[in-house]
């Protein structure tokens, strides 16, 4: 009777994966090729090769740059960027050890290393990538990585008066116009600065691309999302900036993404108000339609969301806000109830 062989499963990696049981053991054979990955698991079935020997021989270093370069096509540029970063800085002595003797033990010693010098959110994107290096090329290999606990991050929004402020300092200097587009419209800071004048369809705003950091430099992609491709109606005052910018090349927009930070932390400076971020003009946005009572769907539609997650946290922060003049009208209603307000009339 005819053995049956092993059948290979295409992996989300785009490996191949053959499994077969050795010694009572159930044993996982990755190639590129399925036939390859077939034939290895046969082998080692049959005692022709050991089990050491299977599977790829490179280096987590090796890996991750072999990991990297089959992305590059598919991920954004400013991640393959990020990528790149970690595999140079992050990695260390980890990089140098056979991607088959690598343990967990390995791997956690790393992780704790470098918690005790990096924020909880650049080890969990380091161990991010090494996860997804892991199921790429040795999927047989489950992390059980302890991490060091999320670090709970407060958005920060001006608010309107202080976003008056500053619209006034911006007004009529070349800062006006993005600065607008982020308060106003809601736009990203990549979708700003990949703005092109054929997105300028009468008084509607295209957005369709955005200008990212890559490698090399500034690279027009898609938006973030599929729901960021989005066409938002321009309000005649923006359409008069609009109208005066000068037309020098396709792009709307000449600043680069630190050069629109910097401005406005350099304003916020001169006017006495928080270091805010440009990103966090944006949430000015959905602040304001939370506060007009904009449905969710078309919150989202606006701001180009895939999800109410953001819509969430901005409600949240806008509600705590508000907290101190709850707690003082709950207060004064008990106090008057239960005739324990200590405050006599004179």
């Amino acid at each position: 009777m005819k053995k049956k062989l092993p059948t290979p499963q295409k992996l989300p990696s785009g490996m191949y994966r053959c499994q077969v049981m050795v010694d009572g053991k159930r044993v996982s054979v990755v190639d590129e090729n399925p036939a390859v990955a077939q034939a290895k698991a046969v082998a080692l079935k049959n005692g022709l090769i050991e089990e050491k020997k299977t599977g790829p021989s490179m280096t987590v270093g090796q890996a991750i740059d072999r990991y990297i370069e089959s992305k590059d096509a598919v991920l954004s540029p400013s991640t393959i960027r990020s990528y790149k970063s970690m595999r140079q800085h992050a990695f260390g002595g980890l990089s140098a050890i056979s991607l088959n003797a690598l343990t967990q033990e390995a791997i956690q010693r790393h992780i704790n290393g470098l918690a005790r010098e990096k924020s909880p959110k650049y080890v969990r994107n380091v161990h991010g990538l090494l996860s997804a290096v892991m199921i790429a090329y040795r999927p047989d290999f489950i992390l059980h990585t302890t991490l060091p606990q999320k670090e709970r991050t407060e958005i920060q929004i001006p608010s309107m008066e202080e976003v008056c402020l500053l619209a006034q300092q911006a007004a009529g200097t070349q800062f006006e116009l993005p600065f607008l587009l982020a308060v106003w419209m809601g736009l990203r800071t990549s979708e700003i600065r990949g703005l092109t004048w054929d997105c300028l369809e009468g008084d509607t705003l295209h957005i369709k691309q955005a200008l990212v950091d890559g490698e090399n430099g500034p690279e027009l992609k898609a938006t973030k999302t599929y729901s960021g491709n989005r066409k938002i109606r321009v309000p005649p005052y923006i359409l008069e900036l609009l109208a005066a910018q000068p037309r020098t090349d396709d792009y709307i927009i000449h600043y680069a993404r630190n050069v629109l930070y910097n401005h406005l932390q350099r304003m916020c400076e001169r006017i006495g108000l928080p270091r805010y971020r440009f990103h966090d003009l944006r949430h000015v946005q959905a602040s304001v339609m939370l506060a007009l009572g904009v449905p969710d769907k078309y919150a989202m539609e606006r701001m180009g969301h895939a999800s109410t997650n953001m819509l969430k946290t901005v409600y949240q922060h806008t509600m705590r806000s508000k907290s101190e003049e709850t707690a003082d009208a709950v207060d004064n209603f008990f106090a008057q109830k239960l005739h324990t307000n200590l405050h006599t009339e004179k």
